[in-house]
């Protein structure tokens, strides 16, 4: 894994992607817990199995699901976990980190986060705020001069030189954490790019600071687009606590809830257990283009540059459905976390991610036709799921197809990593809502 990722090295990797599959990997290999008390088998010789003090709930679908995508060539490996707010339930690797070397996948296999760095990006702002030392309608040039005259781009002239004029107003916490700020992602953005190619900007995924030099996209407030916000959320974090994001995210969030695997710097025994990353191909198959997120960065990418276990990011998941405690461990207030769950963008509503890069991102609309809104950090449904969650929970994803919901109501929360561009894969979008499915039949059930 030598390589330093951009999204221009990764279009690089995408446009050399093989026009193969990889239908008949290595048979997949589900891991129970210590206490697994299930066993069923499957073809490819996985096992069902169930998390402590679940008993007899049968998951056999779930793990028929998962190791039936992988020995069809949708994936080289994957791996899914769920939690109720009694513990663990259930937990399933399939497959291999690396399809062509080895070894198999694991539950402690390391991901790269991508997006889903943002919800932890706000737990420790939030916690900032329950100490004073933020409030959410602050305006946030008072932490960092550089957000205190933000302008708007209003386009290009005739010689393609950007126009920019002076935001109508300051942009606050509150529109930062709730993509409300004017901030956008190239990703998403025509606009954007086009900026980025008049101006020579590097783009916020090479984790240089001339990122920031980027303009809003629309006056903060007036509607929500997806962008470097959070980025913008980490830096204000490092300056109000006076540390960097990987020693305060260690010392506040990590170590308290014993998620040794997780942080934007990884080790060299780390890396023997990343997961290589895949492009689709044209035909529906797999093309590995191996990469390593920057490990000499100019800065610590709250929005993006964390990576992680599936069972460290699960004992996350399981502090925010416990209302801010886990295993001994006060995060977060339960206030606090009953916060970051409700609608923070008021009247404005949550928009499909209309791709304008193909090769990262399809686009993408977790609920189509519902009402979706926003709260600090997270995607809310307004209606129930079509797979099982209860209206209000939250949710959201990484670049490269890893997903997680929590379902406050029937205290449910669930996740699985994947590594494969472009993000919002259909068959792995399909694959994610029936292991929710299958998670929600199994409680009723079991």
């Amino acid at each position: 894994m030598t390589l330093n990722i951009s999204r221009r090295h990764m279009l690089k990797a995408a446009s050399l992607a093989a026009v193969s599959s990889l239908a008949g990997l290595a048979g997949a290999r589900a891991f129970a817990s210590p206490s697994a008390l299930l066993a069923s088998p499957l073809a490819g010789g996985a096992a069902a199995n169930a998390g402590a003090g679940m008993g007899s709930r049968n998951f056999a679908s779930i793990n028929q699901l998962l190791n039936r995508a992988v020995s069809d060539g949708v994936l080289a490996g994957v791996v899914a976990m769920g939690a109720t707010d009694k513990g663990i339930i259930y937990e399933g690797a399939f497959g291999k980190r690396d399809a062509a070397r080895g070894p198999a996948m694991s539950l402690d296999t390391v991901f790269w986060l991508a997006s889903m760095t943002k919800a932890i990006t706000a737990t420790a702002c939030m916690q900032l705020v329950e100490q004073g030392k933020l409030q959410l309608d602050q305006p946030m040039g008072q932490i960092l001069p550089e957000l205190a005259s933000p302008q708007v781009l209003e386009g290009f002239d005739s010689a393609g030189k950007p126009r920019l004029r002076p935001a109508k107003r300051l942009i606050t916490l509150r529109h930062l954490l709730t993509h409300t700020s004017g901030y956008t992602y190239s990703v998403w953005s025509d606009k954007l790019v086009q900026y980025e190619k008049a101006t020579g900007m590097p783009d916020i995924a090479e984790s240089k600071n001339g990122a920031f030099s980027a303009p809003l996209e629309f006056d903060p407030g007036e509607r929500w687009q997806y962008g470097i916000s959070m980025d913008w959320v980490g830096k204000i974090v490092e300056a109000v606590s006076d540390q960097s994001l990987e020693v305060y995210f260690r010392e506040n969030i990590f170590t308290p809830l014993g998620m040794k695997d997780t942080g934007f710097l990884i080790s060299s025994e780390q890396k023997r257990r990343l997961a290589t990353t895949y492009n689709r191909t044209a035909s529906g198959g797999l093309q590995a283009a191996p990469f390593e997120f920057s490990q000499r960065p100019e800065f610590f990418m709250g929005g993006g540059g964390l990576f992680s276990t599936p069972r460290d990011y699960m004992a996350f998941l399981q502090m925010l459905l416990l209302d801010g405690s886990f295993n001994g461990a006060q995060i977060l207030k339960p206030q606090t976390v009953a916060l970051m769950r409700q609608n923070q963008i008021g009247e404005l509503q949550v928009v499909p991610l209309k791709s304008v890069q193909p090769a990262y991102s399809q686009d993408a609309d977790l609920f189509p036709g519902m009402v979706q809104k926003w709260g600090l950090s997270f995607d809310i449904n307004t209606q129930p799921g079509p797979a099982g969650r209860s209206a209000g929970s939250i949710s959201w994803a990484g670049l490269l197809n890893c997903y997680f919901w929590l379902d406050p109501v029937k205290r449910v929360t669930g996740t699985v990593f994947t590594q494969v561009l472009p993000f919002y894969d259909p068959a792995i979008v399909k694959l994610y809502a029936g292991f929710e499915r299958g998670l929600y039949d199994a409680l009723a059930h079991g």
